[in-house]
């Protein structure tokens, strides 16, 4: 039987699991549900430090660009080292190439047009290019000469040739370029301690070519203390990074692990001795599902108790007519007389009956909740509902002379969103129950009103009530205040905790109460929600 979209209760179900499968389908992780939260956060904070990582890479074209400038810098510096030159007489040529080199900060070599050197500014003493030595260097310079080589490894940056004096001009690149074409050449060259060292050169009239070389240690330097600051920084982030993941991971994967230790005793059948972590200081989603799982652990350990309750009230109210029935078949062995053979068998007879009745009524009790489960929701009219079983009472006799009233205060029908079946059964039980309760010549009541979204539907009797004590304990299986003379075993005791049980299945309650005038008598009240007539 398929659920019916209109109700209350089965289109909430079915909310539910659509959601649920929705969210089941939105939080399906193929590969990363193989592997724990821990590591997961981990990798997640992890990854985010990586991508701030790639700022040293960041500081490689930083580098280039420093690179850049200084060689457009030296160009300009050679040319205009060139026209000087030209302006002054040859003999004043080496004074001021000397002092061009001390503000340059650069070493000058001046060739003649057959590419011999006749000016070095460091053969004049001016040593301000010295190469460094990496092997008289400290241990810091290596490892920062590694991390070099590293991250240029990695973004793939060209690699400068080795700077190496030469000893002619014509084996300068730059001198021979200045000396065929009418322009200013350079070349960035890699030291041995991997500073990038910049040699320009530019020709002038006469054949000759000014070359300046210059060790730019400083550009090396820039860059490596702005590494060292993104390391510290990245390294601080890292620390605390890895420190709030692993807090976090704490923080969410222990109670996890807790509440699943709990879910895994209760699936082995100790529910009754596990006690499933509520959390009530926490707030989060986290908590939510503690007290979820803690309420499910409870709700099932009731339901637990309940069927071994229900199965030991089964085993007890079977007993009684079967050890009426064994008593009544072995005394028929015995028994010649046909007058007490017939009251053992009359006895057999009722005995059969009574657990007839009593083996339907279980069966139905214990079906009752998955039957509701799957049952339809329709709009029911109440009103003619009630009418027809009068009607049917009525014509099949009364006994005892008892009267059936209807007052229907409302003029429209009295609907309900449910099935009928069930509501049909809860009516005829009460009608049933207020029957069996009444006196010769009583009077049963039926009332129907409606309060905003709640219909209310009253049966009473004018029977002797159910003392205040009792009210409660009429709604448990094969519990029974039965009138006085009425035959042992009529009534399984399972017809108002059947009735209740429909009742709540569909949103609704029924109660015992005193009756409203006051008079003698019981009162059963049905409250279910209304729904408007369409």
């Amino acid at each position: 039987m398929e659920p019916d979209i209109d109700s209350p209760r089965n289109s909430a179900v079915g909310i539910d699991l659509a959601r649920d499968e929705e969210d089941a389908r939105a939080l399906s992780l193929r590969w990363s549900a193989r592997v724990s939260l821990t590591p997961r956060i981990l990798f997640v904070n992890v990854f985010a430090l990586a991508m701030l990582a790639g700022g040293f890479f960041y500081l490689d074209s930083y580098r280039s660009r420093i690179v850049d400038g200084r060689v457009t810098q030296s160009i300009r510096e050679a040319r205009l080292v060139a026209e000087a030159i030209v302006a002054v007489p040859p003999r004043q040529r080496p004074d001021l190439a000397l002092k061009l080199a001390q503000d340059m900060g650069a070493r000058l070599r001046i060739y003649d047009k057959d590419a011999t050197l006749i000016i070095d500014t460091r053969a004049m003493g001016l040593r301000n290019f010295v190469l460094q030595d990496p092997d008289k260097q400290d241990w810091q310079q290596a490892a920062a000469r590694f991390l070099d080589a590293v991250i240029d490894t990695v973004v793939g940056a060209p690699r400068a040739p080795l700077y190496r004096e030469r000893t002619s001009g014509m084996a300068w690149p730059d001198v021979r370029t200045a000396r065929a074409e009418p322009k200013v050449a350079a070349t960035v060259w890699r030291a041995p301690d991997r500073t990038p060292v910049i040699t320009a050169a530019s020709a002038f009239p006469g054949g000759g070519v000014v070359m300046s070389t210059i060790n730019a240690r400083d550009i090396t330097q820039t860059v490596r203390v702005e590494r060292f600051r993104l390391g510290v920084v990245l390294l601080i982030v890292a620390i605390v990074s890895v420190l709030l993941s692993l807090f976090l991971a704490r923080t969410i994967v222990r109670p996890l692990r807790r509440l699943a230790r709990a879910a895994v005793r209760v699936r082995l059948g100790r529910a009754r001795e596990v006690v499933v972590p509520r959390l009530p200081e926490r707030r989060d989603e986290i908590g939510m599902l503690a007290r979820a799982l803690s309420d499910m652990s409870l709700a099932l350990r009731a339901r637990i108790d309940a069927i071994e309750a229900f199965a030991a009230d089964v085993t007890h109210e079977m007993k009684n007519p079967l050890a009426s029935l064994r008593s009544a078949v072995e005394g028929m062995a015995m028994v010649k007389d046909p007058e007490l053979q017939e009251r053992l068998l009359a006895i057999v007879r009722d005995d059969v009956q009574r657990l007839d009745r009593l083996i339907t009524d279980i069966a139905e009790a214990s079906r009752l909740d998955a039957q509701l489960s799957r049952a339809k929701f329709e709009p029911v009219d109440l009103g003619a509902m009630i009418t027809a079983l009068i009607a049917s009472r009525d014509a099949r006799g009364i006994e005892r002379g008892i009267r059936i009233r209807f007052d229907n205060k409302l003029a429209e029908p009295l609907i309900v969103l449910g099935e009928g079946g069930r509501l049909e059964r809860v009516l005829e039980n009460l009608i049933e129950n207020a029957v069996s309760f009444s006196p010769e010549g009583g009077v049963i009541t039926i009332t129907a009103v409606r309060d905003h979204d709640v219909l209310t539907v009253s049966v009473e009797d004018q029977g002797p009530g159910v003392p205040e004590t009792a009210r409660e304990q009429v709604f448990r299986r094969f519990q029974s205040l039965r009138p006085a003379g009425e035959a042992f075993g009529k009534h399984s005791g399972l017809g108002l905790a059947i009735a209740r049980t429909i009742v709540e299945a569909h949103q609704g309650t029924i109660n015992v109460e005193s009756r409203s005038d006051g008079a003698e008598g019981a009162r059963l009240v049905v409250r279910l929600p209304a729904r408007n007539a369409t």
